[in-house]
């Protein structure tokens, strides 16, 4: 067995090579950024006025002037006009262009109009007082984004501001999800005493559908002939393969022998970890296989362990690390790294991981019980309320 950190560097040594796709900015959110966004002109493109009031030429209050004479008003989205007499005043909307001539708002709420004049009624202001400057969010040309960001409502707002109604990501690999195990039958089948619906094919799909990555679902049959077949035909149309089932030491558990045997070349097989020991990871040229485990929370927990950030890192994008520190203590005695099901609560502030374990990795019903897993090291049995483990969340 290689240890959790020994796999994590090992699977990072295979990335996917991804493609660039164009999509609508209104599918791109969660999407990996392909390409650099800058400003197509100044931001804003001119000063403009920050809080609904009256414009002035500073100069003017300088001077001793607390009475403007109002020479119009200025919308947002009309050209700007002039003020004609510095010791005027303009009134103007948040959003509109300053007029030339004026270099300062004054707030209504600073001001008292009557009769065509404002009064100041404030005894200070200063020069620039409630503008937003030409250029001061950004220039001309300037990256606004770069590569490698996951695009959230925030980058999609960047990117309609400069014009971009389609934005290059990075593409998905074609993935196929490959559920193994004559025990299996469909999610619509009423199953006999012996048999149990898959379950594991869709939680990965789910999964991966949550970051935008499409899967095709594939069920074989624990037959060595039939999965040498059936897997040829499916390495063909798919980049990632992710199977779950047939990966043990039982005499019907002929996945790994069979992908060695197509040309999927192992990397290594079982990993210092409960839940998820057995499991198996190799790659081609054109190839990664993740081959989990058939129990439902080795299957889930390996994904969000290793599979999603093997994917983001591939394209670019690293996922950043989280922390949570345990609510009471808890023990584990065998010397594996142990990912215990944890429910979490923000406590002060503070994500605070309270033990849930379950009846074991077959136990998928206790996930609904349950945000995601922490982290605990093989190096000891012990584990402290107050310690801080790293924590992978699903919910």
């Amino acid at each position: 067995m290689i240890s959790v950190s020994e796999a994590s560097v090992i699977i990072n040594q295979h990335p996917y090579s991804p493609k660039r796709e164009k999509i609508d900015i209104s599918g791109a959110v969660g999407r990996i950024l392909a390409e650099s966004i800058k400003a197509d002109r100044d931001f804003p493109p001119f000063n403009r006025a920050s809080m609904d009031g009256i414009a002035i030429c500073f100069d003017s209050f300088q001077k001793g002037i607390r009475k403007f004479k109002i020479e119009g008003t200025l919308a947002a989205g009309e050209p700007a006009f002039l003020l004609k007499e510095t010791s005027n005043a303009i009134e103007i909307m948040t959003g509109a262009v300053m007029p030339t001539n004026a270099d300062t708002v004054i707030r209504y709420e600073d001001v008292s109009i009557s009769n065509g004049v404002a009064t100041v009624t404030v005894d200070s202001i200063e020069k620039g007082e409630s503008i937003h400057p030409q250029a001061q969010d950004a220039k001309v040309n300037e990256v606004l984004l770069s590569p490698g960001i996951k695009i959230s409502p925030a980058e999609i707002a960047l990117m309609a501001s400069v014009g971009k109604s389609q934005v290059e990501v990075f593409s998905f690999p074609k993935t196929a999800i490959i559920s193994t195990g004559n025990e299996l039958v469909d999610i619509n089948a009423n199953p006999a005493p012996h048999q149990i619906r898959k379950s594991n094919s869709y939680a990965l799909q789910a999964a991966l559908l949550s970051i935008g990555c499409n899967a095709h679902l594939f069920h074989l049959l624990d037959e060595k002939t039939v999965l040498e077949t059936e897997l040829k035909t499916i390495l063909k149309n798919h980049e990632l393969i992710i199977l779950s089932g047939g990966v043990s030491k039982g005499k019907f558990d002929f996945v790994p022998t069979v992908l060695e045997s197509i040309g999927v070349q192992k990397k290594f097989h079982q990993v210092s970890q409960k839940p998820g020991k057995p499991f198996w990871f190799g790659a081609s040229d054109k190839h990664t296989v993740f081959a989990l485990p058939g129990n439902p929370v080795s299957t889930y927990m390996c994904f969000y362990k290793y599979i999603q950030p093997w994917l983001f890192k591939s394209l670019g994008y690293q996922i950043k690390p989280l922390s949570a520190v345990l609510g009471k203590n808890f023990s584990f005695k065998p010397p594996l790294t142990y990912f215990l099901q944890v429910r979490i609560e923000n406590e002060s502030g503070r994500l605070t991981a309270y033990p849930d374990a379950g009846g074991g990795s077959g136990d998928f019903a206790n996930l609904k019980n349950v945000d995601g897993f922490i982290e605990l090291p093989a190096e000891k049995n012990d584990f402290k309320m107050g310690e801080a483990f790293s924590y992978y969340p699903f919910r």
